[in-house]
């Protein structure tokens, strides 16, 4: 079946999460992606290692549907390697300063210089034409300039979320630039610039609570998990665990108040509409606590089920690996890596469509894993490619 991206060919230059993962999406479309590392291994290879030769879990997932070399573009010999990769490329992706873009050959215009046509996704912490454009950072620093950190935890522990979701945030609307581009390439046949950075994404989040209080001044304060502007919604300890419960709107109070056996908080006015609610729910979430604290959490989401009250457990990484629905769905591609154990159970793409679906179809390659074919394939011969890697440009 033919992919959506099938016959564009990516050059990832990316790094961590945003760049890569936005790489892997065009990858699951169907795109040919190259990632391109250090050649002694890129750091985000390494982190949070799963095999014998070090390779990381965070790899296996945004190196998905990629192949895999090793190059050097600071050198002389590099530059010209790069040159040729562009030469057929469609796309290339870059979460790197634009200094750093600059020195390595990867800035619009020397891109342009080689490939007129190609599409340019640049990547930043705050992008470019501010005071912090040149700035480095990562996830965390998109949640604490956002307003995102100030709004988690509590009003004296700001808390940042351990899921990097500026980072696929980022990743995700890079996607969805590039695709926009390569759209308008069909019709003018030109390449252009696709910008996004973690403090945009950061603060497109945030955007909601960002008006809020350029209106109407809330000087909102954190209320750990629970919500501000609806109720009941929090987390409860159970008899045996947590769960998290969420009411929105006046027909989901309506029947957290009838599975209370309690009309009486429907006349109350404190608890009259969702801000209402929100403003009040300390209150609802005492009452709450207490019932939960009296059951299991399997009883507390029996009840919040057969009153179609929006609830789950608090999973932990092993319960969320064997949770029933994602084997259910086969929410996982489980890819054999060489030098690892076991499987890599790494999520399928967070999307379907129903006529050109995308797919995760093979794992993610070991460091240079296709360099010499690569290279072979841009016109090299064996005793260039043995010089330029005896001169680690490869």
């Amino acid at each position: 079946m033919k992919q959506v991206l099938e016959g564009i060919r990516v050059l990832d230059f990316g790094r961590y999460i945003a760049g890569p993962f936005c790489a892997s999406l065009l990858a699951d479309l169907g795109a040919e992606v190259i990632r391109i590392e250090k050649v002694s291994g890129s750091e985000d290879r390494f982190l949070s290692p799963v095999s014998e030769q070090g390779d990381g879990a965070l790899f296996m997932q945004v190196g998905r549907n990629k192949r895999g070399m090793t190059l050097n573009p600071m050198k002389p010999e590099g530059r010209e390697i790069v040159k040729k990769l562009v030469a057929g490329a469609d796309v290339v992706v870059a979460n790197l300063p634009p200094d750093t873009l600059k020195a390595m050959g990867l800035d619009y215009d020397s891109l342009k210089a080689v490939k007129p046509d190609i599409i340019l996704t640049m990547i930043s912490a705050f992008g470019t034409g501010g005071p912090y454009s040149n700035r480095v950072g990562f996830d965390g620093l998109g949640q604490a300039m956002s307003g995102a950190m100030y709004m988690s935890g509590t009003a004296e522990q700001p808390v940042k979320s351990y899921a990097p979701f500026i980072d696929f945030g980022t990743a995700s609307l890079s996607a969805v630039g590039t695709m926009a581009a390569l759209f308008e390439r069909q019709s003018s046949g030109q390449g252009q610039v696709v910008e996004a950075s973690l403090f945009n994404t950061g603060v497109t989040m945030m955007n909601g609570t960002l008006i809020e209080q350029a209106m109407i001044a809330a000087n909102r304060q954190a209320t750990l998990n629970r919500s501000q502007t609806s109720g009941p919604a929090d987390t409860f300890h159970t008899k045996d665990g947590w769960v998290l419960i969420q009411s929105v709107g006046g027909p989901l109070f309506e029947r957290w108040a009838n599975l209370m056996n309690e009309p009486e908080w429907l006349e109350d006015p404190r608890f009259k509409d969702d801000i209402s609610r929100g403003n009040n729910g300390e209150v609802i979430s005492a009452r709450l606590a207490t019932w939960c604290a009296e059951r299991t959490s399997a009883e507390v989401l029996a009840a919040m089920e057969e009153a179609r009250i929006p609830a789950g457990p608090v999973l932990s990484p092993q319960e969320v690996v064997d949770d029933p629905h994602v084997a259910a769905r086969g929410m996982f591609k489980q890819l054999e890596y060489p030098g690892a154990t076991k499987a890599a159970p790494v999520m399928d793409t967070p999307f379907s469509l129903s006529k050109t679906p995308p797919s995760v179809r093979h794992r993610a390659p070991t460091l240079g894993e296709h360099t010499d074919i690569i290279m072979q394939e841009l016109g090299y011969d064996d005793a260039s490619i043995k010089e330029l890697r005896s001169k680690r440009v490869i």
